[in-house]
């Protein structure tokens, strides 16, 4: 099961790292950078506006490890989206980094020998009478649509307008559907789930647009199409409209 818990999983030299990046050649700027954190947590750093940039352009930057970079980037870009949950931001950074090895995105658990390749499959699972396999399915319907919706929009747009296969639309609805159903399993409130899942739910348009958002800029940024003008466009008008 993923927690959200990317952030608690930062280390003291993840943190002096992303200090000194920030800091870059400016003692001064360090001192004063390391009393916040030892004042205000790590956060103080993490939050701070310029540091997705300085990890991208700071040699240091190539140090990160997987963690620090993930949290970072999906904060921020859940900032600019106008969410601030840090709570979000732990859980969307631990999917993109447990679903980037092997083949987690296609399995409800590391244990678990069925392998699943699309949502309609998941979605008929969801009601299994084993409780335990039942609540991992409908928590994994959630994710595997926000991890594909998020950061493979392209592929589905193009599959889309090629195929006919499902717009981002589809993966949205199953993902909220995913989300809310885990929520109102009995084994969330057990875990003290409910109301991240319910959240996530609720939000999950904004997330998928804040995952885009990263996908775009940092994994396929030389990707330029009608359909990705056309999705941009689509939901900045979208947001707008809900601001």
């Amino acid at each position: 099961m993923i927690l959200a818990d990317t952030r608690h999983r930062l280390t003291r030299d993840d943190a002096q790292l992303a200090a000194r990046i920030l800091a870059r050649d400016s003692g001064e700027e360090l001192a004063q950078l390391e009393a916040r954190l030892s004042n205000e947590g790590i956060d103080a750093v993490l939050d701070d506006p310029r540091l997705p940039s300085a990890l991208l352009r700071h040699p240091r930057g190539a140090n990160a490890s997987f963690s620090l970079f993930a949290y970072v980037m999906v904060r921020h870009a859940l900032r600019q989206a106008g969410e601030g949950d840090r709570g979000l931001a732990d859980y969307v950074s631990a999917i993109v980094i447990h679903f980037g090895f092997r083949d987690r995105s296609h399995r409800i658990a590391d244990s678990d020998d069925e392998v699943y390749t699309a949502l309609a499959q998941l979605g008929g699972d969801v009601d299994d009478p084993d409780a335990r396999r039942s609540f991992l399915v409908r928590t994994h319907l959630g994710n595997y649509a926000l991890w594909l919706s998020g950061l493979f929009p392209d592929h589905i747009e193009q599959r889309r307008w090629r195929r006919g296969g499902p717009d981002l639309e589809y993966y949205e609805e199953m993902g909220r559907r995913g989300f809310q159903l885990a929520a109102d399993h009995r084994l969330a409130d057990e875990h003290g789930l409910a109301t991240l899942y319910a959240t996530a739910a609720e939000r999950f348009g904004i997330l998928r647009t804040a995952l885009n958002a990263v996908s775009d800029a940092l994994f396929f940024p030389s990707l330029n199409t009608p359909e990705r003008l056309m999705r941009q466009v689509r939901d900045e008008a979208r947001w707008r409209l809900m601001t």
